[in-house]
């Protein structure tokens, strides 16, 4: 077809065929027009690939057929938001959304003299359940994409981005000269179906709901992958507009930004959206301040969200007016102004066909129903947790029943009622377990909790059971943050006969891996990289790998910064160790016969042979001599030259202790960058405030 064009009957063509592409792209992904077929497009994609191919000097990087373009990368890159990214506080009952909206004509009553409630205006949207990103565009044209991570620094996803066919790479004329678009990458529910049809053929984990699988498939770091989850997007906010003279685009296009054009409101930031070339979902509507009529919007939306394409789980709830979002204002990391309304978890009814025990890292037994497929809350099920003996008696649950399940948003639903006017007197009642279903070993029964929260649960007696080292492998791989090293590969090595526990890891080298088949060089490199890279690690987190049973992230911080070193732990006794605040007699128990086991020290000697370093810490036992010694520290907000956990450190360090939430016995708040609800608190019960430049003089 283009043999016998030259270079500038090519560069017209080139462009023509852009344009018609980018226009199919907009019908078919934006306004879904029935009438647009992959076959057309296709075929046009074809011919400009082919031109690009002839003549490498059209090539164009904001070309629609580049979307696939860039490389597999080796990880992704830390992006800060020039606004940071909030999250949204939720209600999930009438009552609290009206409490919510309650506070926020309070807050604008006492702020304004003239205030009327009947002034506002509600803007009622379908909450999406996919991944928040940022979108950047400068001069009309797509630069950066990226997650919200902490909501101040996310991740640089833009390659992952441009496979999106409804995220446009230029906007439609004309544009702001810059502008930063909040939206939802989302997977539509057919396409869920589909993608798990083909993990289930090469028998790969199945995505357990849309959310999940957009969010893993936007994590990969090969674009043509993602490219191949056909991801949506749809855009719901602006968080920065500048504009500049640019010039004007053609009449008679679409609907076009006009320089200068204030856009403050919620409902104007959505029609600008769509006149810019984004999908924005067509569920909302501006309502009057009349609270039963924006009720009845979340009604309708919940009697016809299972009927969407995507997975939904509310309403978004904004006041609109953009003079009153800003007396609202922002508190933590949530604006005052907006509320999300989530609907109650979804529930489902099922037939137990069996009840089986799964073996825990720790060696407890978890009852796990198993149950024919079922469709619950956008994703196809069949096994809900049981949690323990106790929860099975409590609902008598029997093999056989009929159950409800419910699911909000776990991976695992969990069953919450059964109904026995459905049996048939056939259904058998749950045995309690005799022995551990994977080594066999005799089943020990303890107590757990205290008080009404006390229960019983079932323990595997083996102490070298097969499922309590791979979990425990598992487990520690995570905690000194060994990524690279997923339940696969722990299993792999584990087959391979190159590793019988997590001390061996660090015996690896990388030709142990390299003649591995499917791991190769580069993966083999990787690896071995980030095991070494991790060989050092820090007392609490050392502590937090063992795996000692009811020690977690916390119990191993007070350990490490009680007793300061391993060895003087190891030594400690019981009582040593129950003096210490928040640890109880269960836990002291727990963790002193975790040292008194030979297989348990022969571990921790193996790992410093093999080269793992231990850094130790300074003792903050109680009555300690130092210049905060007694006083109590609650950090709120963001601290510009430090992060909480260095404050923390640095308070812990002198002596003083640090409490998440402020009460009369708290000496000192620590204000940084919007501080939130914790100030108000402290300001009402006398508590010294230091902002950032008083506590950094504090502790010098």
């Amino acid at each position: 077809m283009h043999l016998r064009m030259n270079k500038d009957e090519a560069k017209k063509r080139a462009e023509k065929l852009r344009q018609q592409i980018e226009e199919l792209r907009y019908r078919y992904h934006v306004l879904d027009d029935p009438k647009v077929t992959d076959e057309v497009y296709d075929s046009l994609a074809r011919e400009l690939r082919g031109l690009e191919q002839k003549f490498p000097e059209l090539r164009d990087d904001d070309s629609p057929i580049s979307r696939v373009g860039g490389k597999p990368l080796d990880k992704f890159v830390k992006v800060q938001h020039k606004a940071r990214m909030l999250s949204l506080n939720d209600a999930f009952s009438k009552e609290e959304f009206r409490a919510w909206a309650e506070r926020a004509k309070k807050i604008l009553s006492a702020a304004l003299e003239n205030f009327k409630a009947d002034g506002l205006t509600y803007f009622a949207e379908v909450k999406l359940d996919g991944l928040a990103v940022s979108l950047i565009y400068e001069n009309g044209n797509f630069v950066r994409g990226a997650t919200r991570g902490d909501g101040f620094i996310g991740e640089d996803i833009t390659e992952n981005l441009k496979t999106i066919h409804s995220i446009p790479l230029k906007l439609c004329s004309p544009f702001p000269s810059y502008i930063e678009v909040r939206g939802e990458a989302i997977m539509t529910k057919k396409v869920l179906q589909e993608l798990n049809k083909k993990q289930a053929a090469e028998e790969k984990p199945l995505f357990a709901n849309t959310r999940n699988a957009a969010a893993g498939s936007l994590r990969q770091l090969d674009p043509k992958l993602v490219a191949e989850r056909r991801l949506e997007f749809f855009a719901f906010d602006i968080a920065e507009l500048e504009t500049r003279d640019l010039p004007t685009g053609q009449a008679g296009k679409r609907p076009a930004y006009r320089t200068g054009r204030q856009v403050t409101s919620h409902s104007q930031k959505h029609k600008l959206l769509r006149e810019l070339g984004f999908k924005t979902l067509e569920e909302y509507e501006l309502l009057s301040p009349d609270l039963d009529i924006v009720e009845k919007f979340i009604d309708k939306i919940e009697k016809l969200r299972g009927n969407f394409a995507f997975g939904t789980d509310g309403v978004v709830v904004s006041i609109d007016q953009p003079e009153f979002q800003q007396i609202l204002g922002v508190v933590g990391k949530a604006p005052r102004f907006m509320v999300a309304y989530k609907y109650p978890a979804e529930k489902a009814t099922t037939i137990i066909k069996n009840v089986i025990f799964n073996v825990g890292r720790t060696g407890v037994l978890t009852p796990v129903a198993l149950f024919e497929p079922t469709l619950v809350a956008g994703s196809r099920v069949s096994k809900a947790t049981l949690h323990n003996m106790d929860q099975i008696n409590r609902l008598d649950i029997r093999i056989g029943d009929t159950a409800v399940i419910q699911k909000a948003g776990d991976v695992i639903p969990e069953v919450v009622e059964i109904l026995p006017k459905m049996r048939s007197g056939k259904e058998k009642k749950v045995k309690e377990p005799i022995s551990c279903p994977v080594c066999g070993s005799e089943v020990e029964q303890r107590s757990t909790g205290g008080g009404k929260e006390s229960s019983v649960a079932f323990y595997c007696s083996n102490l070298k059971c097969p499922a309590k080292n791979s979990r425990g492998m598992q487990h520690f791989v995570n905690a000194f943050e060994i990524y690279e090293i997923g339940p696969k590969i722990l299993e792999r090595l584990q087959a391979e006969g190159l590793v019988s526990d997590s001390a061996d890891l660090f015996a690896l080298e990388k030709v142990d891996l390299e003649n591995l088949e499917r791991f190769g060089e580069k993966s083999a490199g990787n690896i071995i990289e980030s095991i070494n890279a991790h060989r050092k690690i820090s007392l609490p987190r050392f502590i937090y790998a063992l795996g000692i049973l009811h020690v977690g992230e916390q119990t191993a911080e007070d350990l490490a910064g009680h007793f300061g070193s391993l060895e003087k732990l190891m030594d400690a006794s019981s009582d040593d160790i129950n003096n210490i605040e928040n640890i109880g007699p269960v836990v002291s128990q727990s963790v002193y016969d975790y040292f008194r086991q030979k297989e348990n020290l022969k571990f921790i000697e193996k790992l410093r042979k093999n080269g793992v370093e231990i850094r130790n810490q300074k003792s903050e036992i109680r009555n300690q001599p130092g210049q905060l010694a007694g006083k109590i520290f609650v950090i709120t907000g963001t601290l510009e030259s430090m992060s909480r956990e260095e404050a923390k450190k640095k308070i812990k360090a002198l002596g003083g202790k640090v409490t998440e939430s402020v009460s009369k016995q708290t000496s000192f708040l620590v204000a940084g960058n919007e501080p939130g609800s914790k100030l108000a608190k402290a300001e009402s019960l006398g508590v010294k405030i230091f902002n950032e430049k008083d506590f950094l003089g504090l502790i010098k």
